[in-house]
């Protein structure tokens, strides 16, 4: 690009502004000029630099050989230049380094006439890969350049001479994880079961760590069915053995009530036999009538003992059937303990199987980041991207995607993870 800051006098303008329109032709080159919306110079870009004067004696323009050239900004940020010596370079536009240029060259010289610069970026600075590409390093920066270019002149994501062998140990790991959280799902959601079975609670609360998986609320669903389904079973169990004692109860105070009787007519009995006794001693009553009382004493004696081998009977019932009620309530509670701690040794067992694998996944990754292509919905594993960019107040980590566009001197962070659930 080439800036004009100063022209001839006015006499001529017509004639030279056709000259430095062809000049402007000639000076363009076949460098890539940074874009006049606002490019700023940084260490390590190219520029090439033309410088012309226009000679009004003659009417021709004259071109400053032995500056023109390409020049690098140096670390400083500076560009030296012959004559001119060092000038700040680095956070300026081109068109203010060549204003500058010219200023430089008018002051040194002692020149009537601003010389015309021309500063173009020949080779912008380099960007950056890092991380988890095949080959990390320096690359050369062009316009439009984005993320997945970037990474595509990386070649692509990380992978090893065994990819194949690290992707089948990824896809036999996730496997063995996508198996493992379902079966850790369903243990978190029966440890929610039991956790609300024991505390007497009819409803079960989400855990936090199924507040992220699918059909988690299936999983509660379910269990709570079941739940209510012991429950049910239980307190009908209780409830029979309930109906159990109080219908001993019962047939004990009707055997109860049954022995008054017989007692009652038991004593009448023992009050007959013993007048005919008396009378039979006398003379006045036959030994049949005796014998006949005697026999219905012994008969109400005998429903008497039948009577009270009864109840004894249904008190014994009675107190296996509260025998009973203790042993269902602490088996059901000494059943509710140990389903938990199965429940926790099972947790704790497909916990650590859930890191062995997750391991095996990270080791496959870290040979071969390429072995991401084997999760196609991104459950278990993710890329990210990052971009750290310096932009004159100290670098910077910003977010990217595949799609980002790039600038000269960023630099690209490729991570690949194991997404934790």
């Amino acid at each position: 690009m080439l800036t004009i800051s100063a022209l001839d006098t006015s006499s001529q303008r017509s004639r030279r502004m056709a000259l430095m329109l062809a000049g402007l032709v000639l000076l363009s080159g076949q460098a890539v000029a940074a874009e006049s919306s606002g490019y700023h110079l940084g260490v390590m870009d190219k520029i090439r630099v033309r410088i012309a004067q226009w000679e009004p004696t003659d009417g021709s323009f004259k071109s400053w050989d032995a500056l023109s050239g390409d020049y690098s900004i140096g670390p400083a940020g500076a560009l030296s230049l012959p004559f001119i010596g060092s000038l700040e370079a680095a956070g300026k536009t081109p068109e203010e380094v060549a204003d500058e240029i010219g200023k430089r060259l008018q002051q040194q010289f002692a020149l009537r006439n601003l010389p015309s610069a021309s500063v173009e970026v020949s080779q912008f600075r380099p960007v950056f890969l890092t991380g988890d590409v095949q080959t990390p390093g320096e690359y050369a920066f062009s316009p439009n350049l984005t993320v997945l270019k970037a990474v595509s002149l990386g070649g692509g994501l990380r992978r090893s001479d065994s990819g194949q062998r690290f992707a089948r140990d990824f896809i036999n790991a996730q496997g063995d994880v996508s198996v493992y959280d379902t079966q850790r799902a369903r243990l978190i959601a029966r440890h929610a079961r039991l956790s609300s079975e024991m505390s007497g609670s009819s409803e079960i609360s989400m855990p936090q760590e199924l507040e992220k998986v699918p059909k988690a609320k299936e999983l509660i669903d379910s269990e709570t069915a079941l739940m209510k389904q012991r429950r049910d079973r239980y307190e009908l169990q209780l409830k029979t053995l309930a109906n159990l004692k109080a219908l001993l109860q019962s047939e004990v105070e009707s055997l109860n009530r049954k022995s008054e009787t017989q007692n009652r007519q038991l004593e009448i009995a023992q009050q007959d036999r013993d007048k005919i006794k008396g009378l039979s001693e006398q003379g006045l009553a036959l030994s049949s009538r005796l014998l006949s009382i005697e026999e219905r004493t012994a008969e109400v004696q005998s429903s008497l003992l039948d009577i009270d081998t009864n109840i004894l009977r249904a008190k014994q019932q009675i107190s296996q059937a509260e025998q009973d009620e203790i042993n269902l309530k602490n088996d059901w509670e000494a059943q509710r303990v140990k389903d938990m701690q199965d429940t926790e040794a099972e947790l704790e067992k497909l916990n650590l199987q859930i890191g062995t694998s997750r391991q095996l996944m990270t080791e496959a990754m870290a040979q071969s980041a390429e072995a991401l292509k084997f999760d196609p919905n991104g459950r278990s594993t993710t890329l990210r991207y990052s971009i750290v960019r310096d932009d004159g107040t100290g670098p910077k980590e910003i977010a990217a995607n595949e799609g980002t566009s790039l600038e000269p001197g960023d630099v690209v962070k490729v991570t690949s993870e194991l997404l934790m659930q």
